[in-house]
């Protein structure tokens, strides 16, 4: 099995697409991860707990980083449960179990095996797997199978991208380029669409925080815990000890993201030659004298005291759980203050609404005025958007007999579709869910 993540969505519908594997979980041999993100390893404690015992391979950073996140979103099953008990208990229903738990996620944990970038293993007698770097987040990485058949002949190959990063973006190395295959399975996250030049991040960062700065206020970044809130810290860091913008304190408010951080710590010998060289003449790029991570309840109560400026980053990204809730119903009805977007924001979400400016958004049932200033930084994003795409792929359409697109929205595969179609690939497959191909 390649990945095996949560289905993400409205609850109901998304908790039913979860329950349910197209296999018998103990069928299979083993597990080959591409990265840590949930909506890619999500449902490893699932799969355990419904009979899986094989190996789940994944590089030393993946491993590490499934270490706490599995942790965390086992204990978020786990609450979710106890408060649709609760409902159900007054309507005199039933209690239901959650999807998994703590239990199940630390048994998943125990079948991890991490193998480096390049360093081919067999996961069985004839099928060779080799990871490559996607530069998407810390430890991803595309997969390359190579598959010798019985009756000898031509192995065949076949390789899935995992999710793609960016070129140029802080911290992480820039993607390995896509091994040559017969069948390619590519996300499309970004198909039809350019993201802003990574390079001109830093000048926004710096525009935005001034601006705040010089009317006394505090930045609110919400963040995901794992990548994004790394690349921040780092890059105010960086334009603090370039005297760029003023040395006010930074927060980081998300015990899910202090763990992170130790892991990204742990794991320098990833980050590309800029970090490395200013982790050489400043220390750790992740901590300055401005910079507090903080833990416990408490001390992220007091950040609702301060009065002057600040950088508050805090989970959830989206802003529909965590802290960040809080820092955004204490800090949006004023308008000295701005709320930095630099990730994503679905449908439905407050992140979106906030995105979208409406003049009121509800916060903990209480309706707020959105004063503060919002400010979008789109050049963040750990997908690769078009073009990059287009550079990974493009090199292998002579040799690729078919294309398969994952892991994007309908008319972002239709132009990726379109333009793999450009670029020379004979079939580009746009599979839906539950669809089987042979490969032989």
């Amino acid at each position: 099995m390649l990945d095996c993540g949560l289905f993400q969505g409205r609850r109901a519908e998304a908790l039913e697409k979860s329950r349910r594997f197209p296999i018998d979980p103990a069928r299979l041999k083993a597990v080959v991860l591409s990265h840590a993100h949930i909506d890619h390893c999500g449902r490893l404690p699932l799969l355990v707990k419904q009979g899986f015992t094989g190996p789940i391979y994944a590089t030393p950073a993946t491993r590490d980083l499934c270490a706490i996140m599995l942790a965390d979103a086992a204990h978020i099953q786990e609450e979710d449960a106890r408060f649709i008990n609760r409902k159900r208990a007054k309507a005199g229903e039933p209690p239901v179990d959650p999807l998994y738990t703590n239990d199940d996620a630390q048994a998943a944990i125990r079948l991890f095996r991490s193998v480096g970038n390049r360093n081919p293993f067999f996961v069985t007698r004839r099928l060779k797997v080799t990871y490559h770097e996607a530069g998407h987040m810390l430890g991803s990485a595309q997969v390359a199978l190579e598959y010798s058949p019985p009756a000898g002949g031509a192995p065949v190959r076949l390789t899935f991208t995992g999710d793609l990063g960016r070129f140029g973006v802080p911290i992480l190395r820039d993607p390995a380029p896509t091994p040559p295959c017969d069948y390619l399975i590519v996300e499309s996250t970004y198909g039809g669409r350019r993201h802003p030049p990574a390079a001109d991040l830093p000048d926004e960062l710096a525009e935005a925080v001034n601006d705040t700065v010089q009317r006394g206020g505090k930045i609110i970044i919400p963040a995901f815990s794992v990548g994004r809130t790394q690349v921040i810290v780092y890059t105010l860091h960086k334009l603090q000890s370039e005297g760029r913008i003023p040395a006010i304190p930074i927060y980081v408010d998300s015990p899910l993201s202090v763990d992170a951080t130790e892991v990204f710590r742990l794991h320098s010998e990833l980050f590309d030659k800029e970090a490395r060289a200013f982790q050489a003449t400043n220390g750790d790029i992740l901590g300055c004298r401005s910079c507090n991570y903080i833990r416990e309840t408490e001390e992220s109560i007091q950040l609702n005291k301060r009065r002057r400026p600040c950088v508050i980053i805090s989970a959830s990204g989206m802003c529909e759980t965590g802290r960040i809730v809080h820092h955004l119903r204490n800090n949006i009805q004023s308008p000295r203050n701005t709320v930095l977007i630099v990730g994503f924001q679905a449908a439905h979400t407050l992140g979106r609404r906030i995105v979208e400016r409406e003049p009121h958004v509800s916060i903990f049932g209480q309706k707020l005025k959105l004063r503060a200033r919002v400010v979008v930084l789109n050049g963040f994003s750990s997908h690769a958007d078009r073009d990059e795409l287009r550079r990974l792929t493009r090199p292998l359409a002579k040799e690729c007999r078919r294309a398969f697109l994952v892991h994007g929205e309908p008319d972002q595969m239709e132009a990726m579709r379109d333009t793999m179609r450009g670029d020379g690939f004979p079939a580009v497959e746009m599979p839906g869910q539950g669809a089987a191909f042979d490969l032989a």
